[in-house]
């Protein structure tokens, strides 16, 4: 059993935190909303803090889910973070999908305190963090990793060293990138079945089957044709992602004319008050 602090608590923190304690270790978390925490408390047991220090001060490992660059800032080197308190020996592993420049940063602020650092983006949207079959991608040293990842174990399915630090975060820009362009390819096949008369059901169980298939054919196809969108991952977090791919690409010399045209469609979509709408919502811009 570990002691852990849990920083953040949204759609993926909530069951993630959870599942550290269905795992036997002694979670602490803390969330901006103190009502939030206080839920969680409710449903897992464990114990809320007032601050992200207060909910390190005894944790020998601190996970962070939280929204973006600033808000990873504020959590872990800003008045009150995660860093005023932990200890030296501890590792600190971000689950923010953010960019590589602040999980470096943060690494560098960590070392100096003796803290080891693993950035760790997760992917598999709010059903892997309820099931705990997440895929996480990490980036950091080969010590803090080994520490770190059979506690991740608890919510994860697969965890990958990819480098060192800024290298999970890296590899969640090209998860992203993909995922994209799969999504509006998806859309515009939906699309097309549906306006020649096809059933849709009968298509994606043949396709899924071949070269065509993948887990957002089989999860986001159907409800793409009936027009459900109101759960998944929000369009306004992947409007914040691909921004932070573009932004990379355009640092590494790295064309991504795909991704910046579907980062426009969901920007459409932004404007027309679907910011909340699933990913796959991409469809409805095809029916006009």
């Amino acid at each position: 059993m570990a002691t852990a602090a849990f920083i953040g608590l949204g759609v993926m923190g909530h069951p993630m935190a959870g599942h550290l304690v269905a795992a036997g270790h002694d979670v602490t978390v803390y969330n901006r909303t103190a009502t939030k925490a206080e839920q969680w408390v409710a449903d897992h047991g464990g114990t809320a803090a007032p601050t992200p220090s207060g909910a390190a001060a005894d944790a020998e490992f601190v996970f962070l889910c939280v929204g973006d660059d600033p808000d990873v800032r504020e959590v872990t080197t800003g008045e009150g973070g995660v860093l005023e308190t932990m200890a030296t020996g501890t590792v600190l592993i971000d689950h923010t999908t953010a960019s590589a420049d602040v999980a470096r940063e943060i690494h560098a602020a960590a070392g100096e305190r003796g803290v080891g650092f693993v950035d760790a983006p997760i992917s598999g949207g709010q059903a892997g963090a309820e099931n705990g079959t997440l895929t996480v991608m990490c980036g950091g040293g080969q010590d803090d990793f080994d520490r770190a990842a059979p506690i991740m174990d608890a919510y994860a399915r697969a965890v990958t060293l990819l480098g060192g630090p800024g290298s999970g975060q890296l590899c969640k820009m090209v998860n992203q990138i993909c995922i994209a362009g799969l999504l509006q390819g998806l859309a515009e096949g939906v699309d097309f079945a549906t306006r020649a008369g096809l059933d849709i059901d009968t298509v994606v169980n043949t396709i899924s089957q071949g070269a065509a298939g993948s887990w957002q054919m089989e999860n986001r196809a159907t409800t793409m044709a009936a027009d459900e969108f109101d759960f998944g991952f929000a369009l306004d977090w992947m409007r914040k992602d691909l921004g932070i791919c573009l932004t990379e690409g355009d640092r590494v010399g790295a064309s991504l004319p795909v991704t910046a045209l579907v980062d426009q469609f969901y920007a459409r979509l932004q404007r027309q008050g679907h910011g909340r709408w699933d990913t796959s919502s991409l469809i409805s811009l095809l029916r006009g």
